[in-house]
């Protein structure tokens, strides 16, 4: 039987470009589609003889042969045959970019992979919450921590199989994981109901782990806090998350920073902040004064005379590190005046003595006094 010209088949001209012949083919391929006309060798016959016509015009070389010989130029480069004995998963499966493009891939197709073990699935991430002093973010420290993970099975080594034994394919869907149906013109595929879609079975199961690859466990870890450390934080432990499963790779473990408030001291950017307490003459004629600093390090702080209340003192670089950058900031001290609640007659009668000196008295018969002084003597 001679063979039909490969344009004519397609219906297009032999100037016709690639996007020609691909639509034609298309539309041919739709036509004939076995799923519309099942049980009908006259539209298989067309839909094969479409899909030869396409492989040859479709390849520039195989078509320049054609154009120039026709269907002798193709002996010897090209089996007349192929697609006599192709059934039609090979045909999809040659053109699957085509039919993948027409129907989605959702059609059955493609051919789907075929399994004879489980593919290795990543680990989930783990999150855990960590409660930690200011002083401990101020200075870095280490902390031990107890999580409950998933860990790859020992004895299996995260096969899932006992030792010496491997899974096979499913003999029901023949390792692809996917049982097809057809519904009129309609095929369509569902996940195999014997292996759950898995395309595999495990004959025998580990018994560490009965058949999962991994366990789980208590771990304790010790987790570096770094110096400046700040509040909600979040610190990732490469590799601490769940193991994978059937020997997948491990997920990451994140620990969320909390820092407790101190009584003494805050935080405020990168810079320690804390209150000084100091009685009035100090404010007035200066002072220096020695305090801990939240590491417990002795500092001394130089108040100047005609300190203002609430005028910060900056002493640098005895703040939080600063983690994304270089250096600390800095320890700023708040001077608040201590004013007493009670005073004695000889303390009362100086003050009110220094009070009449500044003229800071309205009154002198009465006792009128007003502005500062009246906080002290009420």
């Amino acid at each position: 039987m001679s063979k039909r010209d490969y344009y004519k088949i397609l219906g297009v001209s032999k100037d016709a470009d690639q996007i020609e012949i691909k639509k034609a083919y298309r539309k041919l391929a739709i036509k004939y589609h076995p799923d519309k006309n099942p049980d009908n060798k006259e539209a298989e016959e067309k839909f094969k003889e479409a899909s030869e016509a396409y492989e040859v015009l479709s390849d520039q070389q195989k078509r320049q042969k054609f154009d120039q010989f026709g269907h002798a130029g193709m002996q010897g480069g090209f089996d007349y045959h192929q697609y006599s004995d192709m059934n039609m998963g090979d045909i999809f499966s040659q053109f699957q970019d085509i039919f993948g493009d027409l129907f989605g891939g959702g059609s059955g197709f493609r051919r789907q992979s075929k399994k004879t073990g489980p593919t290795p699935q990543h680990g989930h991430d783990l999150a855990q919450a960590l409660n930690i002093s200011l002083k401990e973010a101020y200075l870095g420290c280490k902390k031990e921590i107890r999580i409950y993970r998933y860990e790859k099975c020992d004895t299996c080594h995260g096969s899932g199989s006992e030792p010496g034994t491997k899974p096979t394919a499913c003999d029901k869907c023949h390792g692809t994981g996917q049982v097809q149906y057809r519904q009129s013109i309609f095929s369509f595929s569902q996940p195999c109901p014997k292996c759950h879609g898995q395309g595999f079975k495990i004959e025998k199961p580990c018994k560490t782990c009965k058949g999962q690859s991994r366990i789980q466990k208590y771990e304790k870890l010790n987790i570096n806090i770094p110096a400046g450390i700040y509040d909600r934080a979040e610190l990732r432990v490469s590799g601490k998350g769940d193991a994978g499963i059937f020997g997948g790779g491990a997920g990451d473990l994140y620990v969320t920073i909390n820092v407790k408030q101190d009584d003494k001291f805050y935080r405020q950017g990168d810079d320690l902040v804390t209150k000084l307490h100091l009685s009035y003459p100090q404010l007035v004629l200066g002072a220096q004064i020695e305090i801990n600093n939240i590491d417990d390090k002795k500092i001394t702080v130089k108040v100047p005379k005609g300190c203002p209340v609430r005028k910060d003192i900056i002493i640098t670089g005895k703040g939080f590190a600063r983690l994304n950058g270089y250096g600390t900031g800095n320890l700023v001290i708040i001077p608040q005046c201590n004013i007493p609640k009670k005073l004695n007659t000889e303390t009362k009668a100086a003050l009110l003595n220094y009070a009449e000196k500044l003229g800071d008295q309205d009154k002198p018969n009465n006792g009128g006094i007003t502005g500062f002084f009246k906080k002290f003597l009420g």
